[in-house]
């Protein structure tokens, strides 16, 4: 039931996003719905198996070390970020399609490798190989190549409600899946997916034409520098920094506060649904004048959520930090929605796969850099030192955001 209503919510507030005087078109739509769902599909690798695996690990030869553990789970990011960059590369020189068709390949290997492992060290081989399959940078450039520029944000938005969808679901079915095909089951179930994903990207998605096409490509070392990527690149450090930090700490804050483990879902169901909600105004008015505006305004936003979530976790407080993380998925949801189309925006022409490449290089970096230091500094100095770093971090963006110069949609 609640399922249901999340793809009720989901449904209503694509539907806002659509409808304006200036519409997306039918092609627009079907490539970000479809571009969306293979986004989805890649974030389900990462998400669906936190709840459960360290249960199963425990089960197999070697994974008593929770060392072996966390490689375990770190090694599909560590991979994404390596190779973001040279695959949004070859995507400029390739296409896009041939690289996400590649990845996803890659992709189901790992997770039939992971599937059939007999000990830890087969499951860190399978999830390197899951990560190698890193097409993020080539399925946001795709979307930008599909889409008008007045269009962009949404259909980033779109992206960004399935990540949502995708982490919120992760959280439900796993515990629902576990006890009946097992961890081993879940990874073959992502590979099987991953394969019928290489048909909606053959059959539904359209095609672009080659980035090539588009304009003369960029030295590398251009796009590396330049200022306003640069600017926008240290955002989605701080993003995931920020949201992999504060979930080191929120889960054990919410048990000690007498929410049970397995009840957890009952809390970041509602936040997701509502940060959604909220989010529909920011993204709608993320065009023309207020882009850089409501850009501003939600890294702000995202600064005030950890006050918030300092007085949840200082007053032992499930409703407390129910509030600060609402807060807090609103801007995050607004600014997932933003950045990617930022960064198509000010990239120069024929560099839209690379630029994209180091930026979800950058994104993945902040997400292993935010959950190591949050690990760090709640063992040493407590969890309310965390919301203390991500806001420092945070009061870092808004400095440097404050003047970008970004071309405004039509």
């Amino acid at each position: 039931m609640n399922l249901l209503i999340y793809a009720k919510i989901f449904t209503f507030s694509c539907l806002v996003l659509m409808k304006t005087p200036d519409r997306m078109t039918s092609l627009e739509w079907r490539a970000s719905m479809g571009l969306a769902s293979i986004f989805g599909l890649r974030m389900l690798g990462m998400f669906i198996i936190l709840p459960v695996f360290a249960l199963y690990a425990a089960q197999l030869p070697g994974g008593n070390d929770k060392t072996l553990v966390g490689i375990a789970l770190g090694a599909y990011g560590l991979t994404q970020a390596i190779l973001q960059i040279p695959l949004g590369w070859l995507s400029d020189r390739v296409g896009r399609k041939p690289v996400i068709m590649g990845g996803l390949v890659i992709f189901a290997l790992g997770s039939f490798v992971a599937a059939t492992a007999t000990d830890i060290g087969w499951v860190i081989l399978g999830r390197i190989i899951q990560g190698a399959g890193a097409i993020s940078a080539a399925v946001i450039a795709l979307t930008a190549d599909l889409t008008r520029e007045q269009h962009r944000t949404k259909a980033m938005a779109l992206i960004g409600m399935t990540i949502g969808i995708t982490f919120s679901a992760s959280m439900i079915l796993a515990p629902v899946l576990y006890p009946v095909i097992g961890v081993p089951g879940i990874f073959a179930m992502t590979g099987v997916l991953a394969l019928l994903a290489i048909a909606v990207v053959q059959w539904i998605v359209p095609n672009a034409a080659l980035p090539q096409d588009i304009g003369p490509n960029a030295p590398f070392a251009v796009v590396l520098r330049h200022v306003e990527l640069l600017r926008l690149n240290w955002g989605i450090f701080v993003l995931h920094a920020a949201l992999m930090a504060i979930f080191v700490v929120i889960p054990p804050a919410l048990v000690q506060d007498g929410l049970p483990q397995g009840e957890h879902w009952k809390l970041y169901l509602p936040v997701m649904l509502g940060s959604f909600i909220l989010m529909v105004p920011g993204v709608v008015l993320s065009r023309g004048k207020w882009r850089k505006s409501v850009f501003l305004v939600s890294v702000a936003v995202l600064f005030l959520a950890q006050p918030a979530l300092m007085a949840g976790l200082g007053l032992g407080s499930v409703t407390g930090i129910a509030v600060a993380l609402t807060i807090f998925f609103v801007a995050f949801n607004v600014l997932e929605a933003s950045l990617p189309s930022l960064v198509t925006v000010v990239a120069p022409p024929g560099a839209k796969g690379t630029a994209t490449g180091i930026y979800s290089s950058i994104q993945f970096f902040g997400a292993f850099s935010g959950a190591s230091l949050a690990g760090v500094l709640s063992k040493y100095w407590g969890p309310d030192a965390v919301p203390v770093l991500c806001a420092g971090l945070t009061a870092i963006w808004l400095m440097v955001a404050w003047p970008m110069q970004v071309k405004k949609a039509s």
